[in-house]
């Protein structure tokens, strides 16, 4: 993900990466494949070989594989209409899968809703979550504060991501499902973080751990959404950790 020109290289689905020259309208083959495989049992595109048409399948099919390039082609729509300035309200289930090249189905597969799409949207155009141990505590705490330090260098630099988040705010439904299937669980991570820490000897084990957890996460909150004009240097997150360990108090006179 490059900053406001739009192009998503990390994933390899724009400038024609991924496109098929078979397929109409530069729709990945595997989109359009899937998109004639929705057809109903009975229609040329539903029934096997040599079964007369209208002849009900044996038993119901299970697990086709969903497809990678279908997925990334309903993506990369979303993000193409986001880019031609259609707002997130406006957009319809309709006019995403038109853009895809894949029907209606293929995308009510894969997301509940809108809501769960745009959530994955949004998710696709952050910085990936670094990996973690799950057994260390500090270290990573530290881990993921970078991480929402790096998020905050990726909302300001693309216009887009900064504009999508204002208007998930404006749309509670929306933003609930965000806040629950992505903020929530990277608290609770944090939160874990803290009571490895504090079991590990390293933080002081007198304190409420939600209170712990707030005191790392809210001076980088504050850089990197209340202070969207202050700097975001390399070692914030070492510094936040170390300013918290060593105390606020003034050093002890002689």
């Amino acid at each position: 993900m490059q900053g406001q020109d739009g192009e998503r290289d990390r994933h390899g689905a724009r400038n024609g990466g991924d496109r098929s020259p078979g397929a109409p309208d530069g729709t990945p083959a595997e989109a359009s494949a899937e998109t004639s495989a929705e057809a109903p049992a009975g229609t040329a595109a539903g029934v096997p070989p040599g079964i007369p048409p209208g002849t009900p399948d044996p038993e119901p099919r299970r697990g086709r594989p969903r497809s990678a390039a279908a997925e990334r082609a309903i993506l990369d729509a979303v993000i193409a209409l986001l880019e031609a300035g259609e707002p997130l309200a406006g957009l319809s289930i309709e006019r995403i899968a038109r853009t895809a090249g894949v029907g209606k189905a293929t995308i009510y597969r894969r997301w509940s809703d809108k809501e769960e799409l745009f959530v994955d949207v949004v998710r696709d155009m952050e910085p990936d979550d670094p990996p973690v141990s799950g057994t260390e505590g500090l270290a990573d705490l530290r881990v993921m504060l970078e991480s929402l330090r790096t998020r905050g260098l990726a909302q300001r630099s693309s216009a887009l991501l900064h504009n999508i988040f204002a208007q998930m705010k404006s749309h509670p439904k929306l933003w609930n499902e965000y806040h629950g299937t992505v903020i929530a669980p990277r608290r609770l991570a944090m939160v874990e973080a803290v009571r490895r820490a504090v079991a590990a000897g390293e933080l002081r084990d007198d304190l409420d751990v939600e209170l712990i957890d707030d005191l790392f996460v809210g001076p980088m909150l504050v850089r990197t959404v209340h202070r969207p004009d202050a700097p975001l240097p390399d070692d914030l997150a070492d510094r936040i950790i170390m300013a918290l360990l060593q105390g606020l108090a003034p050093a002890a006179r002689v």
